[in-house]
């Protein structure tokens, strides 16, 4: 079992990374999300230079958020900086697409573009938009092809699933994995309390909570008739609605993702009292270590954690400590 760490990129990204690698993590994966986050790939240039051992990874790449040409080029810069050290998991958009208003991109569309980058990256002479493209750059400005980085999916129904057992070398999901797959990483929001702590102290709703207010994220975007009927939904919406106008409403909705809670997101929570159904790991050392060996025996090669909030650092730390005896 692998013990992974996950964060967005941006200020705070380089110190965890250092941090990690002293821990003993496997490796750091970046989000992409370019309207709520810094750019990956200056990032895991950066992280790759100041550290000697840690993996790097992203988690996901967005297809449309840059030409498959520039994605490839981008990998071949971070496998020149650190070498061997790079996974690149890819998904359909879900949450960086609904922040632009969009919805997740099709499979087809995603199995295309992982193919073109696949070829790419080998060397190939790929069909880009009608036309033949391929990597030529001359072997004093990057690295000669082929480029062996690994391809994860992040993938969750059968269509993603085919994909993945086609075209990627290990699949990525927020549970243990569906099927049997050599390289599987579970990734795990939560936190780890001090003996005595509560689960609805302050510190642990600033830590977890933006990753439980996804429910209220996901419910608006499909079936935002039903905000009203889960708790606090009538309060989240009504502040969703006070701040901007229908057409810019999603933006309000996504602010601070998966990272921070906003105004409405607090209100949803504030609605529980002292009875939050945490959806991640959220319990003592003992707890979240058990919560480890189960998904270990389901399948899961890797657990990528990812702490929300401030302290990214401290809770890095107590994670590792807790699931320590689990890594292999």
């Amino acid at each position: 079992m692998k013990i992974s760490i996950g964060c967005p990129p941006g200020p705070q990204s380089l110190d965890l990374a250092r941090r990690a690698e002293e821990l003993g993590y496997d490796r750091i994966w970046l989000y992409d999300s370019a309207a709520i986050y810094e750019d990956i790939w200056i990032h895991l240039a950066r992280i790759g230079e100041a550290t000697e051992r840690i993996g790097l990874g992203t988690a996901v790449l967005v297809p449309n958020l840059r030409h498959v040409m520039t994605t490839a080029s981008a990998i071949a810069t971070v496998d020149r900086l650190a070498p061997g050290r790079l996974a690149c998991a890819i998904g359909t958009g879900y949450t960086a697409r609904h922040i632009l208003g969009k919805g997740p991109l099709t499979w087809q569309t995603t199995r295309t573009w992982i193919e073109q980058l696949r070829g790419l990256l080998a060397g190939e002479v790929v069909e880009i938009d009608g036309r033949p493209c391929q990597m030529i750059h001359r072997p004093e400005l990057a690295k000669a092809r082929p480029i062996d980085v690994p391809i994860l999916v992040s993938a969750f129904g059968p269509k993603g699933l085919a994909v993945t057992r086609e075209l990627a070398d290990g699949w990525m999901g927020v549970s243990s994995p569906p099927e049997a797959f050599d390289w599987a990483v579970h990734m795990v929001n939560g936190t780890v309390l001090a003996p005595g702590e509560s689960p609805s102290a302050q510190r642990v709703i600033d830590d977890v909570g933006a990753w439980m207010v996804g429910a209220y994220h996901v419910t608006w975007e499909n079936n935002p008739e039903r905000i009203a009927a889960i708790p606090g939904g009538a309060d989240w919406i009504a502040q969703i609605e006070s701040e901007r106008p229908a057409e810019e409403r999603h933006l309000a909705v996504h602010q601070s993702h998966c990272t921070h809670l906003n105004v409405a997101d607090r209100k949803a929570i504030a609605a529980f009292g002292d009875a939050i159904p945490w959806h991640g790991w959220v319990g003592e050392a003992e707890e979240v270590r058990k919560r480890a060996e189960e998904t270990a025996a389901a399948g899961t090669t890797e657990i990528l954690y990812t702490p929300a909030g401030d302290n990214l650092i401290g809770q890095a730390e107590t994670f590792f400590r807790a699931v320590e005896s689990v890594k292999g």
